[in-house]
């Protein structure tokens, strides 16, 4: 198995997390060494589980850093390279891998070639690196990603473009990196990742390439794009929204196309990230929370938590300008400075955390509803290399739940409410869960 297969990350935005002026620019002068602060939660993240960091960007931009403006420089708001050093050396000291956002689909205005174009013109060499866009009277502009003006579209049919790309990647990955979180990875053809990744591989084989997708068709891009991992967006929205709405159905199918998905590519799982709405915010029951985190660490892939989720964080995402602030916090300078109330949740991701990294099989690992109600529902997750499986049964309604599953040696792995019975594992509190193991 490849280091990936045991990967759990703890996701950091790292702007955000620092408590960095996100809505300003790069501030001139000296570097302030904000990325340091990372490493004195690394212990933190250990402790929760994890054995890798997912950071968002950390490279120059114009604001919040997917407007990127120099892809071989630390983002001065965040420090420089000796930071970025640093922090590699202390991770690894812990057995953490980093794997870093690249926003490799547009750039920022600010972005050096970029102002060569404007300069030059529609036919200078500048602006092959960039999509035009040719207004109805024949006035040729460039592409905005998404209708951002300040993002730029870079042409990923140019060989520049792609010559650039890969040397951003190997140049991090010689420093330290891991891997490459690929944002917007949906809005690249996937010919260009074709035909770029296999050059950064030759030298880096380890890497782990992870693209996001939102919408399409998951397992056929990153198989076209030769992607080693592709958000799971449709398991994240089925699994609040089923709890929510105490329709387990709606998870089943997504499920199922869940497990269609993993015999194409490795889907990238989590229950929150830094571009959703928190999870404590979006689920209404609260007692449902360790329903929605037991999901996620009993299905297949490589699971991720967003920082702040372990201490049930609450925040709401909006389509306005700094609509991402409220779900890309800063953290307290130590954990001793988290609210108390957090903690609780913090020990049920560990409780759960420990489990799916004792039995790591389950990145590769099919999940069938085996039996399903609105509001009742048991998952099997088995996996062809495991001597045991793992029954995964959710229970929303207001009444106890028997749930008809059978299976050899049925043993209580972990629940939501103390008062399950270990000798009668099957019952399920109202409102509650439990994780079982069985024999096959």
């Amino acid at each position: 198995m490849a280091w990936s297969d045991y990967a759990i990350f703890w996701h950091v935005y790292p702007l955000g997390f620092t408590g960095a002026p996100v809505h300003e620019g790069a501030p001139e002068g000296a570097p302030v060494h904000r990325l340091r602060r990372l490493i004195g939660w690394l212990d933190y993240a250990v402790e929760l589980g994890c054995s890798g960091l997912l950071l968002g960007p950390i490279f120059a931009s114009e604001t919040h850093g997917y407007d990127t403006v120099d892809y071989y420089r630390i983002d001065p708001r965040l420090g420089d390279d000796g930071d970025f050093a640093d922090l590699v050396a202390a991770a690894r000291e812990r057995g953490l891998r980093i794997v870093l956002d690249g926003v490799f689909n547009h750039v920022g205005r600010g972005f050096p070639r970029f102002a060569e174009a404007e300069a030059g013109g529609p036919g200078s060499a500048a602006a092959s690196w960039f999509r035009p866009d040719v207004a109805a009277d024949g006035t040729v502009t460039y592409a905005a990603f998404e209708g951002h003006d300040g993002l730029v579209a870079l042409n990923h049919e140019s060989p520049e473009v792609a010559a650039f790309v890969s040397g951003v990647m190997a140049y991090w990955l010689d420093r330290g990196a891991s891997g490459w979180r690929l944002d917007a990875a949906y809005a690249v053809p996937p010919a260009f990742w074709r035909a770029t990744l296999p050059g950064v591989r030759e030298s880096h084989p380890d890497a782990w390439f992870l693209g996001e997708m939102i919408h399409g068709d998951y397992a056929g891009y990153a198989q076209a794009a030769g992607l080693d991992a592709i958000t799971a967006y449709e398991l994240w929205k089925a699994v609040w929204s089923s709890l929510n709405d105490g329709n387990f159905y709606e998870l089943a199918w997504a499920l199922g196309r869940h497990d269609a998905m993993l015999d194409g590519t490795t889907p990238q799982t989590f229950v929150g990230n830094h571009d959703v709405t928190r999870l404590a915010t979006r689920i209404e029951d609260t007692r449902h929370l360790g329903h929605a985190l037991a999901v996620l660490c009993t299905v297949g892939g490589v699971p991720s938590v967003y920082y702040g989720d372990e201490q049930a964080f609450r925040g709401v995402k909006e389509d306005r300008a700094g609509g991402d602030d409220a779900v890309r916090p800063a953290f307290p300078d130590a954990p001793s400075g988290l609210a108390p109330d957090g903690w609780p949740t913090y020990r049920l991701h560990q409780r759960l955390i420990g489990f799916r990294r004792r039995h790591p099989w389950l990145v590769r690992a099919r999940t069938e509803a085996v039996h399903l109600t609105n509001r009742a529902m048991a998952l099997r997750s088995v996996a062809a290399e495991a001597d045991t499986q793992v029954i995964t049964v959710l229970n929303v309604g207001d009444e106890a739940y028997r749930f008809p599953v059978e299976a050899r040696e049925i043993a209580l792995a972990e629940c939501g409410d103390p008062a399950t019975d270990p000798a009668d594992p099957l019952l399920v509190p109202a409102h509650g869960w439990a994780v079982l193991t069985a024999k096959p």
